[in-house]
């Protein structure tokens, strides 16, 4: 398989802005647990990036992955870098999220593989995430060295707001 995983800078934010909402806007549809409620109309999914994410990437307090297979985006990951003054060695996994149509051929894991590589040259020690209790990204965390550290019950409603979910926070030593 070929998975390219690339850096997205704020111009290329803004060019990829039609396939960072579709991704987004897809996923929620789908059923992601990722902040959002469906029916997430593509608009707002495209103002979450450019309003959201860009500023952030602008100011260097995040890093924004992106995956590629066969020239198409198709999944992206958050690595939040800036945190409070007495948490300088602390990172946040935010936002993994793979296309529903990509699912399943290791793109979740090149992501999250690069975040942390990432994370570990800026000098990290500990990154820190939080996943939908019993989703299927909790045993891909596992597997690249996430353990849980707790979890909250009724923390979000899933998108289609029919129910409450807990989330697990996990950690994983760089």
């Amino acid at each position: 398989m070929d998975i390219q995983i690339i850096e997205f800078d704020a111009p290329a934010i803004q060019l990829g802005l039609d396939s960072l909402a579709q991704i987004l806007a897809d996923s929620v549809t789908d059923g992601a647990a990722i902040s959002f409620m469906a029916p997430l109309r593509y608009k707002d999914a495209a103002l979450f990036w450019s309003r959201e994410v860009q500023p952030e990437v602008i100011a260097g307090r995040r890093l924004l992955f992106g995956a590629q297979r066969r020239g198409d985006l198709v999944g992206t990951i958050q690595l939040i870098t800036a945190m409070p003054p007495n948490q300088p060695h602390r990172c946040e996994i935010a936002k993994m999220i793979v296309h529903p149509r990509a699912r399943r051929l290791g793109i979740g894991r090149a992501l999250i593989t690069r975040a942390l590589d990432h994370a570990r040259n800026l000098g990290k020690t500990l990154a820190t995430l939080d996943t939908r209790t019993g989703d299927v990204a909790a045993s891909l965390y596992g597997s690249v060295g996430f353990e849980v550290a707790g979890t909250i019950p009724d923390f979000a409603w899933d998108p289609d707001g029919r129910a409450r979910h807990a989330t697990t926070y996990m950690f994983c030593r760089l």
